[in-house]
């Protein structure tokens, strides 16, 4: 038993596999079974003859995943060619994870607020002349450029995955390490900004000239530690999906639960 080398024809077909990464959507893992399918032909391959390697592969890769889908071949030609040089598969998840972060946003902004506005604008402008060529345009253009930047990304993934395992290879755990630190910059930026917790407790403090001041809970936690609670939610969450095992849907009911419950109570807004 022993693994098969990839062919890039075989890179081409994951790369156009990115179509199925919404596929598998949920909030469980986002897209993580997604990309475990689009890379499932692959690790097919690569394992053809070992069972049991390829679902430990598809398992790692039935995670918590989400980025832009144009920018998706990138990473999983890079995951790829690690898998083919016997990369630890530590390393490959930290270097996945740190990039799907920035990837999606440079997905995003490229697709939906450079491309879109261009052939929409163009398509548009043609329709309105009573021109069929309008919408015929925006649907080429739109698709044409975002298949042919899939195809790029995966063969540029290619490139560099090749380049780092031929000049890096010794230096990889520390490039891992590097990935992870990214990586938990990114989460912990986006705990930051989508977790809104504030409490609305105040309480009248009596001065010494008599005279009461309003103080207010909030205001006396973020002069200490901005952003304390969402962090301190955050924290509640990870321990309960780290060490308790608790599913997704779990921590939505004891969500919406204890929002409601704190709510009502004016303990938080």
């Amino acid at each position: 038993m022993g693994s098969n080398r990839l062919e890039k024809k075989d890179y081409l077909k994951t790369s156009l596999r990115s179509f199925f990464l919404q596929n598998g959507f949920n909030y469980g893992n986002y897209q993580g079974l997604g990309y475990a399918n689009v890379m499932y032909p692959a690790l097919r391959k690569l394992y053809k003859d070992d069972d049991d390697k390829l679902q430990e592969a598809l398992r790692e890769n039935i995670e918590f995943f989400n980025t832009n889908i144009h920018f998706l071949p990138f990473i999983t030609s890079l995951h790829l060619v690690m898998l083919e040089n016997k990369t630890p598969s530590k390393e490959i998840r930290n270097i996945k994870m740190a990039l799907m972060g920035p990837l999606a946003g440079i997905g995003d902004s490229l697709a939906q607020f450079c491309l879109a506005p261009l052939f929409a604008t163009i398509g548009a402008s043609l329709a309105q002349e009573g021109l069929i060529m309008g919408p015929i345009l925006f649907f080429l253009g739109m698709n044409l450029v975002l298949l042919a930047l899939k195809i790029a990304n995966g063969m540029w993934g290619y490139k560099v995955g090749t380049s780092i395992i031929a000049s890096l290879s010794s230096r990889m755990e520390q490039i891992s390490s590097v990935a992870s630190m990214i990586g938990v910059t990114v989460i912990s930026g986006l705990a930051v900004n989508f977790v809104k917790i504030t409490t609305p407790i105040q309480y009248v403090a009596q001065m010494p000239d008599n005279q009461q001041k309003v103080v207010a809970i909030q205001d006396m936690i973020d002069a200490i530690a901005p952003n304390l609670l969402p962090v301190i939610f955050t924290g509640l969450i990870f321990y309960l999906i780290k060490v308790k095992k608790w599913t997704t849907y779990r921590l939505v009911v004891l969500t919406i639960i204890v929002g409601v419950v704190l709510s009502c109570f004016h303990v938080i807004a």
